[in-house]
């Protein structure tokens, strides 16, 4: 029996970007991984938030991701598109990129941190004891590991076989998504009737002078709205004929689709992301209308918050404890998404008293206020854990400072490439004695301190910053709490 400190089911995004969280920090870790390889069938899902944008960009990787994708302003609810150009950050734009790409990408990093892929096999159970669980696989074999984590999407059999509660609201509206190939050439673009949104578009494209150019023929992505919920077989090429028929009159000629599938606004979250040695990350922990590209995004951010922590408590320098603050502080930034998502649907059904309250809702994102408030939701960039009464920047998202040190300028997230924790000191040096797992920098910034939809906020004298890019401690000129904070999120020295 193969043995892993951690083995992780599912390699989409989330499981991707977990296993890289943890070869970083040194942990033996492996993926049980049902494709032969990282090839989807068709595109998927697409874009990255900004948010997203910078945990890649604090690991050194963001590049890879942007010179693929398309930059543009994609944080938008119910529609309504919201401008954050102007937000503090370096990356205030989304990225148009489809999750074939984003995956590859993904596994391309992984690969390079050699993490072992168990291809073409899937968990069908497990069996957890106090020191570790015994991991069954589809082709006969076992695995052992000190912890199991399900990335394993919304039906999750680690999540089922863990007994943790998934409850939520069941779908009221469906469609069908799907690419394929058209005889003739289609009306591009969206559609609404009486019964919800639909759209054509081209997924081959190039990027001439800045602009999306879609050539004839070729692949087309197809949404349908479907006039009845319910189905849950299935779908196939006559429903997805009967479906654009019902919608524009003509199927124009489909054939040899690349995939078909069927999408809902069923909305869920799991009551527990651990149960002992067993979490869930990504769809497996919270699934919803894919409205507004959130899910995606949120699991990588899952990872990235998990990732260390486990790494820690594998490691033996946190105590267990450490992972009940996964949950505590995923949990609720996952709700939050689960009740914006469900929102955006209902401001966009194909009613005319709701088209007035859409129009009213658009109106209002117009403003100033209201556009950078729900921008930075969209994006991400407002995500804020609970760790207290404090300075403004404690539980939120370093800003990526040009900091000037004695060993010249250097950027916040270059310092977190490798995940660890950083104590940055902007005041007097001082000779407390940390951790050495932690990296201490004394330097200085001269500029102004702000944060997405908050505003400029008041220099702090000295951050203590987790390697998930959110602060931990914020100082006042003392070396005040500082003792706890690392001794709560990094262990004792």
């Amino acid at each position: 029996m193969a043995e892993h400190a951690v083995v992780i089911a599912g390699g989409g995004p989330t499981g991707l970007m977990l296993a890289g969280e943890l070869a970083l920090a040194g942990v033996d870790v492996a993926i049980v991984e049902r494709r032969a390889n990282q090839e989807l069938p068709g595109s998927r899902a697409g874009g990255l938030h900004a948010r997203t944008i910078e945990v890649f960009d604090q690991r050194g990787i963001a590049d890879r991701f942007l010179s693929e994708g398309q930059v543009v302003q994609v944080a938008a609810f119910a529609g309504t598109r919201l401008d954050i150009s102007d937000f503090p950050t370096r990356h205030p734009y989304g990225l148009g990129l489809w999750q074939n790409h984003i995956e590859r990408i993904l596994a391309g990093w992984v690969d390079e941190l050699a993490v072992p892929i168990y291809r073409e096999r899937e968990v069908t159970g497990f069996a957890q004891d106090d020191s570790g669980v015994d991991v069954a696989l589809s082709d006969g074999q076992s695995l052992r590991a000190e912890y199991l984590v399900g990335c394993d999407g919304g039906r999750s059999l680690v999540r089922k076989a863990a007994g943790i509660e998934f409850p939520g609201w069941d779908p009221t509206t469906s469609a069908l998504l799907a690419e394929v190939e058209m005889a003739e050439e289609p009306e591009l673009g969206m559609r609404r009737t009486a019964f919800g949104i639909h759209s054509l578009g081209k997924v081959e494209y190039e990027i001439r002078d800045g602009e999306v150019v879609y050539e004839e023929g070729g692949t087309v992505r197809v949404m349908v709205t479907e006039e009845h919920v319910g189905s849950t077989s299935e779908p196939t090429l006559r429903d997805l004929s009967e479906g654009l028929i019902a919608v524009y009159g003509t199927d124009y000629g489909i054939h040899s689709p690349t995939w078909i599938t069927r999408f809902t606004d069923m909305t869920r979250q799991a009551a527990a992301y651990r149960k002992g040695r067993v979490l869930l990350a990504g769809d497996a922990a919270h699934l919803h209308s894919p409205v507004g590209g959130q899910g995606l995004n949120t699991g990588v951010q899952d990872a990235v918050n998990l990732g260390w922590k486990l790494a820690q408590v594998v490691y033996g320098t946190s105590p267990e404890s450490l992972l009940d603050s996964y949950h505590a502080e995923r949990h609720p930034v996952a709700a939050r998404v689960l009740r914006n998502t469900m929102a955006q649907v209902a401001l966009m059904r194909a009613d005319d008293r709701i088209e007035a309250l859409r129009d009213t809702v658009s109106e209002l994102l117009s403003m100033d206020e209201p556009r950078t408030r729900f921008g930075a939701m969209m994006s991400g960039l407002d995500i804020h854990y609970d760790l207290g009464e404090g300075h403004p920047l404690l539980g939120r998202r370093m800003p990526d400072l040009d900091l000037v040190t004695p060993a010249g300028t250097v950027r916040v997230f270059t310092l977190l490439h490798d995940a660890h924790p950083v104590l940055l000191n902007l005041g007097e040096p001082w000779g407390f004695d940390i951790s050495p797992r932690v990296l201490a920098i004394d330097a200085e910034y001269a500029g102004d301190w702000e944060l997405p939809a908050l505003g400029q906020v008041t220099a702090p004298a000295a951050v203590l910053i987790r390697p998930d890019g959110y602060v931990a401690w914020v100082g006042d000129g003392t070396e005040t709490g500082l003792r706890d904070a690392l001794t709560t999120w990094f262990g004792s020295s």
